[in-house]
């Protein structure tokens, strides 16, 4: 199976970018909504939390991983990798970032996300390395993440509040801006309607999928190894919760089958 974990329930915009784009292939999902946001803790813990995250998808039979959550890409992803050489760990920095250093005109991209995913400065050491010329704003929003998780995507405050988070990259003239936390795209509306028209708003969840695609044709032998959609996807969270059960069935359109897991 394609294994995918995140912090909450954002990770299912991903799961349904990898369902669009890979239809045939098995999925299961851990989302740790007992333990969410993943975005104030501290490194030490993200990585402790992101191994045993990983562990559970392993045991459920992954063949691949993918880390959903922007904040444990950046924080946990190479240490995952160096902890499990033999399995293919993808995160949804890179992705993202390939797609933003594309489309920008100006070389000013923005990036949005949780305040550890802002604090790692991965996002700019690694635009930096496939383009010194661009230029990286940052800017935390730690209010976005619960907000999508209260289903909050139409609300004026959320519009009021997403409008001061982009105050300041406006300002610097951005004319690309990245989703850099997977709740985000659960906002994506209201992000790109404050953004306005002059700046391409970039959803990593798309990306990486195309990337997994591209993977797994040059990689037949993995691909080999996945189990074919013919069973249900599964999905398992630390907290199975009403909101969850929502915000799954808005995300994917049709009702899933939560179960809850201890995975400590």
């Amino acid at each position: 199976m394609i294994g995918i974990f995140d912090s909450g329930v954002g990770g299912l915009t991903v799961v349904k970018q990898v369902i669009s784009a890979l239809p045939q292939y098995k999925i299961v999902y851990f989302g740790d909504t007992a333990r969410v946001p993943y975005g104030n803790k501290s490194p030490e813990i993200i990585k402790k939390y992101s191994q045993q995250d990983l562990e559970f998808l392993l045991k459920k039979g992954a063949q691949l991983i993918i880390i959903a959550c922007h904040t444990a890409s950046a924080i946990a992803a190479d240490f995952l990798r160096e902890k499990y050489p033999a399995v293919p760990i993808f995160d949804v920095v890179r992705p993202g970032l390939d797609q933003a250093n594309q489309v920008t005109r100006n070389y000013r991209i923005g990036i949005i996300g949780t305040e550890n995913t802002v604090k790692s400065g991965a996002h700019k050491r690694y635009l930096k390395e496939i383009n010194p010329q661009v230029q990286v704003f940052y800017q935390a929003c730690p209010l976005l993440v619960p907000l999508a998780e209260e289903g909050w995507i139409k609300r004026q405050e959320t519009r009021r509040i997403v409008r001061y988070y982009l105050k300041s990259l406006k300002k610097n003239k951005i004319d690309t801006l990245v989703l850099a936390c997977t709740h985000y795209p659960l906002l994506a509306k209201v992000i790109a309607e404050v953004a306005g028209r002059s700046i391409k708003v970039v959803d990593p969840a798309q990306e990486v999928a195309i990337q997994i695609k591209e993977y797994l044709q040059e990689n037949p032998i993995v691909a080999g190894k996945l189990t074919k959609s013919g069973q249900r996807h599964e999905f398992f969270a630390s907290d199975v919760s009403d909101k969850f059960k929502d915000i799954s069935h808005k995300v994917l359109g049709d009702k899933v089958n939560v179960r809850s897991v201890d995975i400590i």
